[in-house]
């Protein structure tokens, strides 16, 4: 896995990177400042950030926002600060994790791995609901497709459903497009 270390003190980044190296990972950018974080993000596409609260031009918590506007990927906070009012600022930029300093390697990689877990339940959950989302566009539009059918064909539902059926397997255009078809043509002449 590929990590994104941004944190402003030298002497941390450099422990930090030291410990990923231990436990197996490829730290594959190095940043001082927010900025440079997010910039580090779009060009080195990390597979996750950890990155410092307080840093220098923009802070932490609005690196780790921009960042997750471009590309999501599990971000963990690492901050020497516990307010109640930093911690709700990261949860609300959709950061993973939060660490307070000092924090030692088995704090560090727990971390890491519960922030994976979550992002990756989050994109399955964001997955299903696009899934759900395009099966409901699909179905509204097969609905509309078939009672303009039975209107103007003056059949029942089964048989305008049985229509759009054939044409699908006829043409092997998906339900959805014949769908489609049909109410640009059909709706048009009302």
């Amino acid at each position: 896995m590929r990590i994104l270390v941004a944190e402003d003190e030298t002497i941390i980044r450099l422990d930090l990177k030291e410990m990923l190296a231990r436990a197996g990972y490829d730290v594959c950018a190095e940043a001082r400042d927010g900025e440079e974080a997010v910039a580090l993000a779009r060009s080195e596409q990390p597979d996750l950030a950890i990155m410092d609260v307080k840093m220098p031009k923009i802070d932490g918590i609005e690196a780790a926002r921009r960042i997750l506007d471009e590309r999501p990927i599990p971000i963990v906070m690492l901050t020497a600060y516990g307010q109640d009012e930093l911690v709700s600022r990261a949860v609300e930029a959709g950061v993973f994790g939060y660490l307070v300093k000092p924090f030692r390697e088995q704090d560090l990689l727990p971390a890491i791995a519960t922030a994976r877990a979550r992002h990756e339940e989050l994109a399955a959950v964001r997955e299903e609901a696009e899934s759900l989302a395009e099966a409901l566009a699909a179905r509204k539009v097969i609905e509309r497709a078939k009672g303009l059918l039975m209107e103007k064909e003056k059949i029942s539902e089964q048989d305008a459903f049985a229509r759009l059926r054939r044409a699908s397997q006829s043409s092997g255009r998906p339900l959805k497009v014949i769908a489609e078809a049909v109410v640009a043509t059909l709706g048009t002449e009302e």
